[in-house]
């Protein structure tokens, strides 16, 4: 998992400034940045794709139809119903024990039916001129509207060929201001969205997506220790049964009982009273319980550290 070369994707809208950079405990470093200023179409390719079926749009170098500095530029979408795709190359860099920002500006200028602006880190060795909507990507972010249900947020990462979408349900911003979206990586693991400088969720890959396998699996083969107590009480060990107690008897006659008048005991024999349950009888002796001194709850299997677990430290493998 040693570094790996990326090119810097953006389908968008109106996409003002993009900024990928590196951060560790002692120094930040500015891997790519992007503010569209003069020179930016010497940086950047437009692709081939979809342009013989005449369905490729055209960007527009532009500051769109609001904004607080004319010369403040992105690049723009001209054409409804058309596919656009760009990208520029940036330095080769591994986020190993580093944390990954990627950040990118976004306008939608008009209502939509479907569409979206998304950015994507591809690896160095992709056409240029032939990328498109099914090259090989490392991570695709950003935002995707279709019709009044759909205003999603993809977080989608790449994983030895395979792509795996986030299993949260992000939204993203659907009115026609500018928003600010940024994805961070982290070593350990974990991740935050931000829109606008706002933290809009965050989490862990080993959750969030099904790409790593879990940093903790359960000892199959452990057992219980001999010596665990899971008895929360146990038998009182000074408890003593009372004298007798075996020879209370389980029914006694029934004292109420009267012989009947008519009873002869020549021919019915000695008459008894019926037997009733004994009210004394408490059944065979138990000793009381008490709270077991040594009780250690309930056994259960152990988590330990999963030893097949991986290190996500960049994007594409």
């Amino acid at each position: 998992m040693g570094k790996s070369k990326h090119r810097l994707l953006s389908l968008t809208a109106l996409l003002l400034a993009v900024l990928v950079s590196l951060f560790c405990s002692s120094f930040a470093e500015i891997i790519f940045e992007e503010r569209f200023e003069d020179g930016w179409q010497s940086r950047w390719v437009r692709s081939d794709w979809k342009r013989s079926e005449g369905k490729a749009g055209t960007f527009k170098h532009t500051a769109g139809k609001w904004s607080g500095d004319p010369d403040d530029k992105g690049i723009q979408t001209t054409t409804d119903a058309r596919h656009y795709a760009i990208s520029a190359k940036i330095p080769e860099f591994s986020n190993k024990n580093r944390t990954l920002v990627v950040q990118y500006s976004f306008r939608l200028e008009q209502d939509i039916e479907c569409g979206g602006g998304y950015i994507k880190l591809l690896s160095g060795y992709v056409n240029q001129k032939k990328f498109g909507g099914d090259t090989p990507y490392s991570m695709m972010f950003g935002p995707d509207i279709c019709g009044t249900q759909t205003k999603k947020l993809h977080v989608i990462l790449s994983y030895q060929g395979q792509n795996y979408p986030i299993k949260k349900d992000l939204q993203c911003e659907t009115d026609k201001l500018t928003h600010f979206y940024t994805f961070i990586l982290r070593p350990d693991a974990s991740y935050s969205v931000l829109i606008d400088g706002r933290e809009r969720d965050s989490g862990s890959m080993y959750t969030d997506w099904d790409i790593l396998p879990p940093r903790k699996i359960k000892a199959v083969n452990a057992k219980k220790p001999a010596d665990w107590e899971d008895r929360e009480y146990i038998d009182d060990p000074n408890a003593v049964k009372p004298e007798g107690y075996d020879s209370i008897p389980r029914e006694i006659p029934d004292p109420k009982a009267k012989q009947p008048h008519d009873w002869d005991e020549d021919e019915d024999g000695i008459w008894r009273p019926p037997k009733i349950p004994n009210p004394a009888y408490r059944g065979p002796w138990k000793p009381k319980k008490i709270k077991n001194p040594n009780y250690k709850g309930k056994w259960k299997i152990p988590w330990i550290d999963n030893p097949g677990k991986a290190h996500f430290f960049i994007l594409a493998l």
